[in-house]
């Protein structure tokens, strides 16, 4: 995984991840139970452009995916979209941890 070189990025990153990870966990699946077109296209919109900007490539495209899954009303495809998301943000933030107990040593 290759995370920018941006200091003030790197700063951000751990509160990034959790807020998106308490996010993806208090709304996603509400938002597909309730058919929120609307919510959840936005959802993946601020999803894509804000993980774009920190470098996580492979979880913006996973809200380019959830945009077009709302936009057609795909809702079991965008229901199976929240546990990779998760995965992925766990993966990052288990990174995260990992690189900074490496500084502490």
């Amino acid at each position: 995984m290759k995370l920018p070189d941006d200091p003030i990025i790197l700063e951000l990153l751990p509160e990034f991840v959790d807020d998106w990870l308490q996010q993806i966990d208090e709304r996603y699946t509400a938002l597909i139970d309730n058919r929120s077109t609307n919510d959840l296209y936005r959802l993946g919109h601020t999803l894509k452009g804000s993980c774009f900007q920190f470098g996580l490539d492979e979880i913006a495209r996973q809200g380019i995916a959830l945009m077009d899954h709302a936009k057609e009303g795909r809702w079991e495809e965008a229901a199976a979209l929240k546990i990779p998301i998760q995965k992925e943000f766990m993966r990052i933030k288990a990174f995260i941890m990992s690189q900074q107990d490496d500084e502490t040593e």
